[in-house]
């Protein structure tokens, strides 16, 4: 990891109030005037330290109707910890590797959300690449809640906010290992058991 990301990344966390809304994304996904409420300071102020948590890569972003959430993007934040690790620990010179391509995976991740969501969230189109397509499907899937069932029509309607091919997305959920059907009644599969895009080539 390059010192100037690595001092990049610790200036993001220098701040109580942006620690505060990592912890916040981190356990549901908010939008800024949410988080504003929750923590008791001005939108401005929101504002303003969204911007340095985004410049650092800690954060996931997306726009329904007129509202932005945010959530953790906990795969760069692990990454850039180990690299911290890596960097100041005379021991640890030999998981530099592994610490490059979790950094890597999390870009990676990173640049496929942002190529195939537009700024308002909407998917452009569904990837071809089998590897870019289960980023986008782990990403639709995480904004599920886990352990609640959903009707088919549910399921529809939240998937048509993405794109209008929602069947589609529906069997590749479910062909992914992300869901499971019985009876028109979805709930999201463990996570352990979902299609994992690191693993592919």
């Amino acid at each position: 990891m390059q010192l100037e990301k690595l001092v990049s990344y610790h200036k993001a966390l220098s701040d109580p109030t942006r620690l505060r809304i990592l912890r916040l994304v981190a356990e549901e996904s908010m939008s800024g005037q949410e988080l504003a409420v929750r923590l008791n300071v001005s939108a401005p102020t929101i504002t303003h330290h969204i911007a340095k948590l985004r410049e650092a890569g800690l954060l996931f972003e997306w726009r329904e109707k007129n509202t932005i959430y945010f959530r953790l993007n906990s795969e760069m934040l692990e990454a850039k910890s180990r690299g911290t690790v890596a960097f100041v620990s005379p021991g640890s010179s030999g998981k530099e590797d592994t610490d490059m391509a979790q950094m890597t995976e999390a870009k990676f991740r990173e640049s496929v959300l942002k190529n195939f969501f537009t700024k308002e969230g909407r998917l452009k189109t569904i990837p071809a690449q089998l590897k870019k397509k289960i980023v986008m499907l782990e990403s639709l899937a995480e904004r599920l809640e886990m352990g609640r069932s959903y009707p088919e029509k549910e399921i529809n309607a939240f998937l048509k906010e993405f794109h209008e091919d929602y069947a589609t997305l529906r069997r590749e959920l479910i062909m992914h290992q992300f869901m499971y059907r019985e009876k028109e009644i979805y709930e999201l599969n463990p996570r352990e058991v979902w299609t994992d895009w690191r693993k592919l080539s």
